[in-house]
């Protein structure tokens, strides 16, 4: 009898719909506080994904909602979201991390996210840069670093979003340019979430960033900049908020200026380096 019971059991399991896979996602591992995952999607396009996190819980393959998607290159309404940058042909990638509202996932501080393909080319001043969007949005350029491999890039985020690759041929004076403003409009519309003496000083290192690079002292601004990420970073939890979850109903307020800071140090870098400056913002 027990044998009996116990194959209707197997037999009912076998039947029963295994979970279905995240779209374009394969080889999903969750590591301690990183994710690794492959994206494999038609036209034999394929790349490795790595999310990593200082401090996260509940981290799981269900609660970091990652899927992965081919675009079209003519598709007008995710064309009207780029501006001024383009799809690369050989990578039409939109990747969205989007963990479902009523999962467990926190974290704090910034999320760091690299993608690396080798359907796309390195060069010293490659175009390719990993940009960012909330849902329906702007993309925006939030790369941190790039490197080799063949192409690799890294972005920091404090909150999640959709992503891709993107060719951006503008000018490193535009991009910093751009760049600036988010981070003084980041701290416009969050100032009443930072500790006053706080936010005096980083409105300061703000502009004084903003003048060194109007002046041509790129090696100054980048450590302006550097002094900004790392005040943040000082005054993360206590003074700025820097918890993201699930439910939306905080804002990562510290993951959001250090990911602006370390971009902009980025770009800082890369102008530096075409002025013929040392070589950096390399992985």
């Amino acid at each position: 009898m027990n044998r009996w019971i116990t194959g209707w059991v197997v037999l009912l399991l076998l039947l029963l719909p295994l979970p279905l896979a995240a779209q374009g996602i394969v080889n999903l591992v969750v590591q301690g506080n990183e994710v690794h995952a492959g994206i494999s999607l038609p036209a034999n396009i394929t790349a490795d994904l790595t999310i990593s996190f200082e401090q996260a819980e509940g981290l799981s393959a269900e609660s970091i909602g990652l899927s992965a998607s081919l675009v079209s290159l003519t598709d007008t309404q995710l064309l009207a979201r780029l501006r001024e940058v383009s799809i690369p042909s050989a990578f039409p990638v939109l990747i969205r991390i989007q963990p479902p509202a009523e999962g467990s996932l926190s974290f704090q501080g910034v999320a760091s996210i690299e993608v690396h393909t080798h359907l796309l080319p390195f060069t010293l001043n490659t175009p390719l840069r990993l940009y960012a969007a909330p849902e329906g949005g702007l993309f925006r350029d939030i790369t941190a670093s790039v490197g080799m491999g063949s192409y690799r890039a890294v972005g920091r985020k404090g909150s999640f979003s959709e992503l891709l690759i993107l060719v951006d041929l503008r000018t490193a004076n535009q991009v910093i340019a751009q760049k600036l403003d988010i981070l003084d409009q980041l701290l416009a519309d969050h100032e009443a979430a930072i500790a006053p003496a706080v936010f005096s000083d980083l409105s300061a290192l703000a502009a004084e960033i903003r003048s060194k690079h109007s002046a041509g002292r790129t090696q100054a601004a980048i450590s302006k900049t550097e002094e900004f990420v790392a005040l943040v970073q000082a005054h993360s939890g206590a003074d700025i908020p820097d918890v993201w979850r699930s439910a939306r109903d905080l804002t990562n307020v510290a993951g959001l200026l250090r990911a602006a800071g370390e971009t902009l140090r980025f770009s800082l870098i890369m102008k530096q380096q075409q002025q013929g400056g040392l070589l950096g913002g390399l992985l």
